[in-house]
């Protein structure tokens, strides 16, 4: 039987929500091994003027303990 822990993250970028997500799982994977799946759980941009200036993801990773 395996163990899965579900953890929490804000992560961001400045191109694209697809990119934000992405850069979200490389992150934690420097210190989470056995990431199994991703959910974006939401979804912001800040704007500034009629621009949006930051895309940003509030992700759940998923994870097998061992």
């Amino acid at each position: 039987m395996s163990i899965i822990k579900v953890i929490e993250v804000i992560a961001t970028s400045e191109d694209s929500w697809e990119e934000a997500t992405r850069n979200g799982v490389k992150s934690a994977s420097k210190t989470i091994k056995n990431i199994k799946s991703v959910y974006v759980k939401e979804q912001k941009a800040l704007v500034t003027g009629e621009n949006i200036t930051e895309f940003r993801v509030i992700l759940k990773i998923s994870f097998e303990l061992t």
